[in-house]
């Protein structure tokens, strides 16, 4: 068995994503591999910014204030709103140039996240960007729309949009991203101001990565991904991955929150990966 480390992201406080493949393959395909491993660490930063924002935006701030804390974010959050109840509000999440760990996750930079309306209205919109930003040393660039398309109040709903993502590696090495999910909510909507018992289902999109070589690769919802608001990763799911060598399958498991995935090419190849 070949066992093979990328140096990508690990979410849970190292710089690692540990790869084994069930036989043999080639090395080209290893490498190719490890895009599907960076996809997988994109989306997943991509998610913990969204839940930052939810977070944030979720403040229920009746007067314009400075350098406020909120629970499970150490960064300092600054508010900018034509008076106390009106929109749009624009937020600022500084890290700092030194950074700072929530989870054993350490940030650096800025998020800048703007919200047109409540983020639970339709029609409403949150726009994350990044500045200077950076997580355990992974440097990631780029603006995430996150917009509210509910029709039945009973099933909120939004599109998650990914434009001019940027993720540069510790060694390096970067992947282009862009992307368009629809997010349902299936759980914790009778509770909109309390995040911790929503969870969410991406039913449709896809996402994809460009390396600095050229090489594109294509990630589509396949079966749908289930997030829960409590877990930083998708626990269930399936991903269909075409593009370079690639052919198969990404599967999120049985729904724990352990953060494992497999990769499987069309060729019955299997490849354990885990953030």
């Amino acid at each position: 068995m070949k066992k093979t480390v990328f140096s990508l992201l690990i979410l849970c406080g190292t710089a690692l994503t540990y790869i084994s493949c069930s036989n043999n393959d080639d090395t080209s395909n290893q490498s190719d591999v490890s895009t599907v491993g960076a996809s997988i660490a994109i989306d997943a930063t991509n998610e913990m910014d969204i839940k930052t924002g939810l977070i944030v935006s979720a403040k229920n701030t009746t007067t314009t204030k400075s350098n406020e804390t909120t629970p499970g974010i150490c960064a300092t959050i600054t508010i900018a709103q034509q008076n106390a109840t009106s929109y749009p509000k624009v937020f600022t999440v500084d890290y700092g140039t030194a950074g700072c760990a929530d989870n054993q996750i350490t940030r650096k930079g800025k998020l800048k996240i703007a919200l047109s309306g409540p983020i639970i209205t339709t029609g409403s919109k949150m726009t994350i960007e990044r500045i200077d930003y950076s997580i355990n040393g992974v440097k990631l660039e780029g603006t995430i729309e996150y917009t509210n398309t509910t029709t039945v109040a009973t099933v909120p709903q939004w599109t998650r949009k990914v434009t001019n993502g940027k993720f540069t590696d510790l060694i390096g090495r970067v992947y282009l991203s862009s992307g368009n999910w629809t997010v349902k909510q299936t759980t914790g909507v009778d509770t909109p101001y309390v995040l911790e018992d929503n969870t969410y289902e991406m039913t449709e999109g896809n996402h994809t990565i460009t390396t600095s070589s050229g090489t594109t690769l294509t990630l589509t919802v396949q079966e749908s991904l289930i997030k829960k608001y409590a877990c930083e990763f998708v626990s269930k799911g399936k991903l269909k991955v075409q593009g370079g060598l690639l052919n198969g399958v990404v599967d999120y498991g049985n729904n724990e929150c352990d953060g494992k995935f497999t990769y499987t090419h069309e060729n019955g190849t299997a490849y354990n990966l885990s953030m």
